[in-house]
């Protein structure tokens, strides 16, 4: 189980107010919170539909008629709790942009070309030792006009859902080595040097495919001093 509260005041979460991630000013909260009393339905539904995830959609080289551009990547790792023991049947779900740094969105509207045949969004369900695994194209780095010159790091969203609507984890991970990282406002919300190399998944061999792809470790810890900090964005 996901419980967001346990979470609260872990040093590894990035701060509401991230005043170079200038989004941040505008939608931070500027009063204190109002703790409002939970039904029944926030805390014991809805359900997600985990027994509906079809084996095909942790594949997201195979969703269309042809494989997608781009540099084809394993990520693989283990939801675990703070305890390091393993999370089943949690339902894992990805999205990201493609090979050129293009989202299949309204309003991502860069001059980057859209693939027809990458959409960019996948899930899958922990299995009885919290492993999951995904297929997918590397994505690109793309601007974002936070600032002069903005560039986002490579990355991939992560949403992790519990039983409720208050048991949910959103994330990022990202690649080892980017160059974008010193200029990334998001990526260095998280003050924790420690804690922000925890979104950086490692190269792992034995994941990699010969002649097909190369795989990647991402780990992602839900609650304690090692926990998986949370997505700013």
């Amino acid at each position: 189980m996901i419980d967001v509260y346990s979470r609260a005041g872990n040093t590894a979460d990035p701060p509401s107010l991230s005043p170079d991630y200038r989004s941040t000013v505008l939608r931070a909260p500027t009063r204190p919170l109002v703790i409002i009393p939970q039904t029944l339905s926030e805390l014991t539904g809805p359900v997600y539909g985990h027994s509906d995830v079809g084996s095909g959609e942790a594949d997201l080289t195979r969703q269309h008629a042809r494989m997608p551009l781009g540099e084809r990547i394993i990520v693989n790792g283990h939801v675990l709790d703070e305890a390091g023991r393993a999370v089943p049947n949690t339902l894992v779900e990805i999205w990201q942009c493609n090979a050129a740094g293009r989202y299949i969105h309204e309003t991502d509207q860069h001059p980057a070309p859209l693939d027809p045949n990458f959409t960019g969004a996948g899930r899958v369900v922990t299995d009885a030792d919290g492993h999951y695994q995904f297929t997918t194209i590397k994505p690109g780095a793309y601007p974002w006009r936070n600032h002069h010159n903005a560039w986002r790091p490579a990355h991939i969203h992560l949403s992790l859902f519990g039983p409720s609507f208050l048991t949910r984890l959103v994330t990022q991970m990202y690649f080892p080595g980017d160059p974008l990282f010193p200029f990334d406002p998001i990526y260095n919300s998280v003050t924790d040097a420690k804690a922000r190399e925890r979104m950086v998944c490692r190269f792992d061999m034995e994941t990699t495919k010969p002649e097909w792809a190369l795989g990647y470790s991402f780990d992602i810890v839900l609650r304690g001093p090692n926990a998986t900090p949370p997505d700013s964005d």
